[in-house]
């Protein structure tokens, strides 16, 4: 099977080589792109860098990886998007995107450059799963190990799920990690945004812990108390409304 790894952190990032390897000791045929600086917070985008129109891409040598690598001047959306479509050697059966420098958890995942190339990776059929560690805004340094260990334990399960699955699983930064268990997403994130006013015309996005516990069985508040976490995502779909009336329609 043929995997794209891919992530929002930049081909450099340590937790993207950390889920190449997972992958090829999965035994999966591995390519690796993934953006060529920050992309994080991009979502599902599928905006190139640049106003060419064109999305250039530059062949990379990943320590201790035997794998094709690229660094693309795009954000993971769209890479997950052009690999789907042929590109980079042709469709992956999987993706697998991350590893994250953070947790994704609540309905913020929806910013997540992480999550967009997994949900996008689903709207062409194709099975993919977000990996994230929880490194804090004032952590220590990221046990890229353990979230290596958790993908190599749920890879297998992935892979026998119905196809175009997408799961997120998220990993605490410790190397006690208390076991693995299902989780619904809280209601927000762990980490959010606040806007402060610095002058005219002008305001600053501030990363804050957020303030509210999260509900009990959700990501969030199962990742705090020391489980890896996983969810199952659903990308775009339609809302029912068959049962609505609808709006007379003007004459």
């Amino acid at each position: 099977m043929r995997a794209l790894i891919t992530n929002d952190d930049g081909i450099d990032s340590p937790g993207l080589l950390t889920l190449a390897m997972a992958a090829v000791d999965h035994g999966l045929d591995v390519v690796v792109a993934a953006p060529s600086v920050q992309a994080s917070g991009t979502s599902a985008s599928v905006a190139a860098v640049g106003d060419t129109g064109r999305v250039v891409s530059e062949r990379r040598s990943l320590p201790g990886l035997d794998a094709e690598a690229y660094a693309v001047a795009a954000h993971p959306g769209l890479i997950s998007l052009i690999a789907c479509r042929g590109g980079f050697g042709g469709k992956p059966d999987l993706v697998l995107s991350g590893v994250n420098l953070g947790a994704n958890v609540g309905r913020a995942v929806l910013h997540s450059g992480t999550v967009g190339a997994a949900l996008t990776a689903h709207l062409n059929d194709v099975t993919s799963m977000a990996v994230s560690l929880d490194v804090g805004l004032d952590e220590p340094e990221p046990v890229w190990d353990k979230a290596g260990e958790a993908v190599r334990a749920v890879l297998p399960m992935l892979l026998d799920m119905p196809a175009a699955t997408v799961l997120s699983l998220n990993v605490p930064n410790t190397a006690d990690v208390r076991g693995l268990r299902w989780a619904e997403l809280a209601r927000f994130g762990a980490v959010q945004s606040r806007v402060d006013d610095v002058g005219e015309n002008e305001v600053e996005l501030v990363h804050v812990y957020s303030e509210d516990k999260p509900a009990p069985g959700t990501d969030a508040a199962l990742l705090g108390e020391g489980y890896a976490t996983l969810t199952s995502l659903l990308s775009v779909a339609a809302a029912p409304t068959s049962d609505l009336p609808l709006p007379p329609w003007p004459a």
